[in-house]
């Protein structure tokens, strides 16, 4: 069940990017010749308009085939007032930035049906206070609850960390205690720890860890949209960052995960409930639009790339050029599947 799940989330996924592109390609008055669910074999298709919908075999992706262009063969050009290629760049340019934006758009929405939903948080209470440490020191106890720090109110665990790391010199904790409140001074410490990518980095602690007790929060009309936009925001940071790290070798290329990944996480994330599933199909979503903004060649944002060289230069780049370029670029991506399948495999293997 499961991973049944996963596949249609991912068919979700990717019915939304190419139909980002669709809706545009019309607008612009192309014509969208195949409206595609998966590569390879066709397994169902129907004529709708003047455009082909259908499913094929391997559901890794899809694709909108406009008439006058072609990723298979990119020399492939017709000049009719309906072909892609008869369209101004900047009309191709957000044609192909349809496509992304529908993702984003779609964790954008998914984030705000969460926020309606109820995102669980956990409260400001103190779980254990480590041996030695500022806390502790200045009689922090466990089940103390933080109501502000530096004046600051507090409520949620996650507030208190960025007060912590941004404070210069003593802290000021408000505590709640047996109904009773109390104000506590202490200095922070500084330690070693690593971040999500494994880098070394420095940061402030007062030796805490939170009391597992949680609230459910639901944000009003407005308020959804706060935090629907913040959310979407962060996680698109994280997949550039996850990308630049990658690209700078800070993160090993044995951390790449394939489709085989992207289904056991999906599935799991399903088993868990359907906040976890949602959150983490936001952030999939997240993910396809910005890898596929990439400035690689086959990808839309290659395809950016060549439009805005058009738009600079005043003339398209040379068909050669494109060509081969194409060439490397889905010769790029082909290695970039086989590798996340291999390291797939490989962890499957050592499980």
């Amino acid at each position: 069940m499961g991973i049944l799940v996963a596949l249609l989330v991912l068919s979700a996924l990717i019915f939304f990017h190419e139909l980002g592109h669709f809706l545009a390609a019309r607008f612009f008055g192309v014509h969208v010749e195949v409206f595609s669910i998966g590569f390879g074999k066709r397994l169902w298709h129907r004529q709708i308009g003047d455009t082909q919908w259908q499913l094929s075999a391997i559901p890794l992706g899809g694709y909108v085939k406009m008439k006058g262009q072609d990723d298979t063969n990119p020399l492939l050009h017709t000049q009719e007032s309906d072909s892609y290629n008869s369209k101004k760049p900047w009309q191709r340019i957000i044609i192909l930035l349809a496509g992304p934006f529908a993702n984003f758009l779609m964790a954008f929405l998914l984030y705000l049906a969460i926020a309606y939903m109820g995102v669980p948080k956990l409260l400001s209470y103190v779980g254990s206070v480590q041996k030695e440490s500022p806390a502790l020191m200045a009689g922090l106890q466990k089940s103390d609850h933080i109501v502000a720090i530096n004046g600051h109110p507090v409520r949620y665990w996650e507030e208190i960390s960025p007060y912590i790391n941004h404070s210069q010199g003593a802290l000021s904790l408000e505590i709640e205690r047996e109904g009773a409140y109390k104000r506590l001074l202490l200095e922070p410490k500084m330690i070693s720890d690593t971040n999500l990518f494994g880098e070394e980095i420095q940061r402030k602690v007062i030796g805490i860890s939170p009391l597992l007790k949680q609230t459910t929060v639901v944000y009003g009309f407005v308020e959804g949209f706060g935090y629907a936009w913040e959310e979407t925001k962060k996680s698109s940071l994280l997949i550039f960052q996850s990308i630049q790290k990658l690209l700078s070798g800070v993160v090993s290329a044995d951390k790449v995960g394939g489709v085989i990944t992207i289904v056991d996480v999906t599935s799991k994330a399903s088993s868990a409930g359907i906040l976890s599933l949602l959150f983490f199909t936001a952030l999939i979503s997240v993910n396809l639009g910005v890898l596929n903004l990439m400035p690689i060649p086959a990808l839309d944002g290659g395809h950016i790339m060549f439009n805005l060289y058009e738009m600079v230069r005043g003339k398209a780049p040379n068909e050669q050029a494109i060509y081969y370029l194409t060439l490397m670029g889905w010769a790029l991506l082909l290695s970039l599947m086989l590798l996340g399948v291999y390291n797939d495999i490989t962890r499957l293997w050592g499980n």
